[in-house]
């Protein structure tokens, strides 16, 4: 029995899912939800982006306040500080350590939390499964860890995120190596049925 075509939206002629195009074009199964909206890569990065301030950010502030504003995180971007020996050097890999760790603390928790992170909530986007359905604790976990790599210094943003931004762009469901590694997809969530938004906060 073929299956019966419910575009996304229609307004003066049918608007069809590109994406949901792209995969029966290919001979593919689409499982995402009638209805969904893919989030672009530009959405994607800037909401990353946003997540990135707030954190650096926060870890500034504790930093400062601790250290009396001699030792904030931001020396983690002296390479001289690196290079000094002794206890220079432990603070340069401290600063790291907390960089590393508040990033991968900060998108596991607030996904398990709100189903997505600050900045993704207020895009109005959320991460779910290629079926709709709520990530768990460890895919979570999977996605906090392989995001840790966007913090390394140069490489994070220079290569691996826009060989991210690449794929996002061109695969028809947009989704990054890490989505494809953890089964995941980005979307609006106000297009998810009622029933697999429920757990959106």
């Amino acid at each position: 029995m073929p299956e019966q075509e419910s575009p996304i939206s229609t307004h003066q002629g049918e608007f069809v899912n590109p994406a949901k195009a792209a995969v029966k074009a290919a001979g593919g199964h689409w499982i995402i939800p009638e209805g969904t909206i893919l989030a672009g890569a530009s959405t994607r990065a800037l909401a990353y982006m946003i997540d990135t301030v707030f954190v650096m950010g926060l870890l500034h502030l504790i930093t400062s306040l601790l250290s009396g504003g001699v030792a904030s995180i931001v020396q983690a971007y002296n390479l001289g500080l690196a290079l000094s020996g002794g206890k220079g050097t432990a603070l340069f890999l401290v600063d790291w350590f907390l960089i590393f760790s508040a990033n991968y603390l900060y998108h596991k928790f607030t996904g398990i939390r709100y189903g997505r992170s600050y900045a993704q909530r207020w895009f109005g986007l959320a991460v779910v499964l290629e079926d709709g359905k709520p990530l768990v604790k460890s895919d979570w976990d999977a996605r906090a860890l392989r995001k840790m790599k966007y913090a390394i210094p140069l490489l994070g943003m220079l290569l691996f995120g826009i060989r991210d931004l690449m794929l996002i762009h061109k695969r028809h469901t947009h989704q990054s190596s890490i989505d494809l590694t953890v089964g995941s997809i980005v979307v609006d969530g106000t297009s998810l049925p009622p029933a697999l938004r429920k757990h959106l906060r």
